[in-house]
């Protein structure tokens, strides 16, 4: 029986990619499949990995610095689906300018050959 820990610790990998704006990292989070699913704040749907490494790389390529921190809200483990879901508080620095904002997010994973995977990644944006 796969315990939170495990979970979480993927979960961290996730955001530690996103930080680094890592690509390989992500790549190795993620699934790989078609079926992975991506909602990026005010993004449409995204499906497949080929079409979520590309929003990464956009980004990454985008953003200069970035700083999440996770206030997890629930954490659930159910054979070989898990989900997070948690508060990013997300501060970034885009043009010298400090930008900071806050995303309610939902990541599903799914055990695959013995592994997690992040399989789906919504992030909404929280408006005051």
């Amino acid at each position: 029986m796969t315990n939170n820990s495990e979970i979480l610790a993927v979960n961290d990998a996730f955001y530690r990619a996103f930080e680094k704006k890592d690509i390989e990292a992500m790549s190795t989070v993620w699934s790989q499949g078609t079926g992975s699913l991506c909602v990026h704040p005010g993004w449409n749907l995204l499906q497949g990995w080929k079409a979520i490494r590309t929003s990464w790389e956009k980004i990454f390529q985008n953003t200069p610095y970035i700083e999440i921190n996770r206030d997890i809200i629930a954490t659930e483990v159910r054979e070989n689906i898990a989900y997070v879901v948690l508060i990013e508080n997300v501060m970034q620095v885009i043009n010298g300018r400090k930008i900071e904002a806050r995303s309610l997010a939902t990541n599903v994973f799914e055990l695959l050959g013995g592994k997690w995977y992040l399989v789906h990644h919504h992030a909404s944006p929280i408006v005051r």
